[in-house]
């Protein structure tokens, strides 16, 4: 089981990390291909990434390190909440082709946050 929660927690980890990169730095004009970005305020994208960024930290560093190791059940509970607004987001605008990743990233954070805690 420990295995298996490493496994998913690195893809996550790293996941986040390189959209929280993308989505905190890159310019928003070119996150176009991100639908929600083009009908947000380039400082909700911001604070997206910001949180992407301390989510995918969060996923691999504390047990890492052994520092809070609690923390990581608190960022992929996190995670979990973001895929529910984005879940509903893209239900919303129509957009359901995307709801099945968000899904499936759903399951996986839930499945960290309850083996880590």
């Amino acid at each position: 089981m420990n295995t298996a929660l490493w496994i998913v927690q690195g893809m996550l980890g790293g996941m986040m990390l390189i959209l929280g990169v993308m989505k905190s730095f890159l310019p928003v004009e070119s996150l176009n291909k991100f639908l929600w970005t083009t009908r947000s305020p380039k400082s909700f994208t911001r604070f997206v990434g910001i949180s992407e960024l301390m989510i995918g930290f969060g996923l691999v560093l504390p047990p890492l390190t052994g520092i809070l190791p609690l923390l990581t059940s608190i960022a992929a509970a996190s995670l979990c909440l973001i895929m529910i607004f984005a879940i509903a987001d893209h239900i919303r605008h129509k957009e359901t082709h995307d709801v099945p990743k968000n899904v499936i990233i759903l399951l996986l954070a839930a499945f960290i946050a309850v083996g880590r805690s």
